[in-house]
């Protein structure tokens, strides 16, 4: 059965000529619907392209095989979530509003809010690809960069040291991925705002009990 996001994308690739940006975006979000449905191995690449609207030589115009389309869809989105906790980080300078943003920033990636799209975070984190050297790489990357993040606000609030700090925010990322993708597994069991709530009130009672730092500079 054709979903109403395929039908419309379908519509959209057969004899419209589109520009190079909007056809890639188009050919993104085909991709995107197939990953998640079937998984890396499962999906083919005619699936993608009849799910597109487009024949396969168009497909592969703009992505030369199966694994640079993964990778391109891995590297929007793994960007993306990036970019929510640095947001979030940098929305407010009262620390328990830090929390709670952070916490919402993995809630909306695992629920598909905003530009995501309903299923992104299953690409970042329950590929069935992730022994590839390439995309193990960029997830493991984009772990780092949220975990600096949060290190870089730990150290500058609490003045501990690079490697103290590191460990707290790795500590903090892993709850709120594995939070978040309990609850959105759970199947409404909990409401995302009391699921959110729960998760604040643990991470802020933890680190919290962090002194805060006495360098003059630090403001």
């Amino acid at each position: 059965m054709t979903t109403g996001t395929a039908a419309a994308s379908g519509a959209a690739g057969r004899g419209t000529r589109l520009p190079r940006s909007a056809r890639r975006k188009q050919l993104l979000g085909a991709a995107q619907e197939i990953f998640v449905a079937q998984g890396y191995h499962a999906a083919a690449m005619d699936d993608i392209a009849e799910r597109a609207g487009v024949s396969k030589p168009v497909l592969y115009q703009h992505f030369p095989g199966k694994l640079e389309l993964y990778l391109a869809l891995l590297d929007q989105h793994a960007t993306e979530l990036v970019k929510k906790v640095r947001v979030a980080l940098a929305s407010t300078t009262d620390n328990r509003q830090r929390v709670e943003a952070s916490v919402a920033a993995y809630f909306d990636f695992v629920d598909g809010e905003g530009t995501d799209g309903e299923g992104a975070f299953r690409l970042v984190f329950e590929s069935d690809l992730r022994n590839d050297p390439a995309v193990s790489e960029r997830v493991e990357r984009m772990i780092q960069e949220c975990v600096d993040a949060l290190a870089e606000t730990i150290a500058h609030d609490t003045g501990y040291r690079a490697e103290e700090a590191e460990l707290l925010s790795v500590a903090l990322s892993g709850l709120m991925e594995v939070g978040a993708r309990w609850w959105l597994a759970s199947e409404g069991q909990l409401s995302k705002e009391r699921a959110m709530e729960l998760l604040v009130g643990l991470t802020w009672r933890g680190i919290s009990g962090a002194p805060l730092s006495t360098d003059p500079t630090v403001t």
